[in-house]
């Protein structure tokens, strides 16, 4: 069923996400493990919970803007209450999800929790159906949830069709702030004419568009394929208070390498992708937190115009892939990224090459060293030296601009 099928125009109206939300995400990383008895440190509990708020408070990551602490499916009692409320699996959840929150808040942090529109959840706990939907959101609103991921497992078209809506007027009638993120899209294949991007984002903060990530370089590649095959239709969809979620970041766990979680990193920055990890916080590595930890690559991502970047160059012989994406202040974030899995690449090129404006000097700093380069005029050639699956990520501030600055058309060029 189309998205634009008989739906009012229903404004969101929240005010929320400006930025990319940022924080962590239990899924990728813990799954559906609720063994308490055999695991008892890595299964879906408030004390998983209770241990990633103190890490995202106590490591630094807070003050970077990981602020949200998201749990995923798994976490509800197999049923409803006598009033047919949710309610937490009372053995895993003691505490309740009201204390849960209660903590995460005295840590500066926001909590999110996972509800599905269907019969079930994807992991087979109690859904969400049409009639629930007012109290569900209630329920949310008095714990102090601040967001609410609603996936679509066990539902129809028809249902998403009326339910997706009634659930972002639910929320904003509970009157507490919760960031409205739905997978709504992605159960109908991301793209039109099933899928209304403009009807989405009056109705959602963020929304899932595409399969899950899975821990591993091909599932990370296969969604920067879709992603950047369909640009054309997703990247005007993207802005502030309204986001394409490419899913977690897996950076720390065991499937990428060193290059790969850079490359990772630096592809969903320039795609205004909300930064949710899904990692052990409390065993990461110190090279992995220094990846998720970068400061400009996240004032990059948090870029207040919320533009999403676009693959400007693919090379067919060489393999090597050119992103850009527009910047506040007439600045750019350049990512070079190559496919190639023999040895690291000399890749030539000029901003000129890349349609930047004629007549431009730009300063140019690394975004993974943070060192300045210097400064660089549009039409002279440079080379970047880029590792196999690796990237490299620029950052580029105009020193001297023309009068018309190829920004004011808010599109990459090209």
């Amino acid at each position: 069923l189309a998205l634009a099928l008989a739906l009012p125009s229903v404004a969101l109206e929240n005010g929320l996400a400006r930025t990319p939300p940022m924080g962590w995400m239990s899924w990728e990383r813990f799954r559906c493990n609720v063994d308490c008895q055999a695991d008892p440190r890595n299964c879906i509990s408030e004390q998983l919970f209770f241990e990633m708020a103190d890490r995202l408070a106590e490591d630094g990551w807070r003050e970077l803007g990981y602020e949200y602490i998201n749990i995923d499916d798994c976490w509800s009692a197999k049923q409803r209450d006598a009033a047919g409320q949710l309610v937490p699996d009372p053995k895993r959840f003691p505490s309740g999800i009201k204390a849960l929150a209660d903590y995460v808040h005295a840590r500066g942090l926001k909590l999110g929790i996972y509800g599905d529109l269907g019969i079930f959840t994807c992991g087979g706990y109690p859904g969400t159906m049409l009639e629930n939907v007012k109290q569900d959101a209630q329920t949310f609103a008095a714990w102090g949830v601040d967001m609410l991921k609603l996936d679509g497992c066990y539902s129809s078209a028809e249902e998403q069709a009326k339910g997706y809506p009634e659930m972002a007027r639910a929320l904003n009638a509970t009157g507490r702030p919760i960031v409205y993120s739905c997978s709504w899209p992605a159960y109908q294949g991301g793209l039109p004419p099933k899928v209304n991007y403009t009807i989405l984002a009056e109705i959602c903060n963020l929304w899932r568009n595409y399969d899950d990530i899975q821990d591993s370089w091909e599932s990370v590649l296969s969604i920067v394929d879709w992603f950047f095959t369909n640009q054309d239709v997703l990247q005007p969809a993207a802005g502030p208070g309204h986001w394409n979620d490419p899913d977690m970041l897996i950076i720390g766990n065991f499937g990428l390498s060193y290059e790969q979680s850079r490359s990772q990193m630096a592809l969903w920055t320039v795609m205004a992708a909300p930064l949710l990890m899904s990692t052990d916080l409390r065993t990461i590595s110190p090279s992995a937190k220094e990846i998720l930890q970068n400061r400009l690559m996240i004032q990059i991502n948090q870029d207040p115009l919320g533009i999403q970047g676009r693959r400007i160059v693919k090379e067919k012989s060489s393999h090597i892939e050119v992103f850009l994406r527009p910047l506040s202040q007439a600045a750019s974030a350049l990512v070079f990224f190559s496919r190639r899995i023999d040895m690291p690449f000399h890749y030539t090129t000029s901003l000129a090459k890349l349609h930047f404006p004629e007549d431009a000097v730009y300063e140019v700093q690394d975004v993974f060293v943070g060192k300045i380069i210097g400064a660089l005029k549009t039409a002279a050639n440079f080379s970047v030296v880029i590792n196999p699956s690796g990237v490299v990520m620029w950052y580029l501030r105009p020193m001297a601009l023309p009068v018309q600055p190829w920004h004011v058309r808010q599109q990459a060029p090209g």
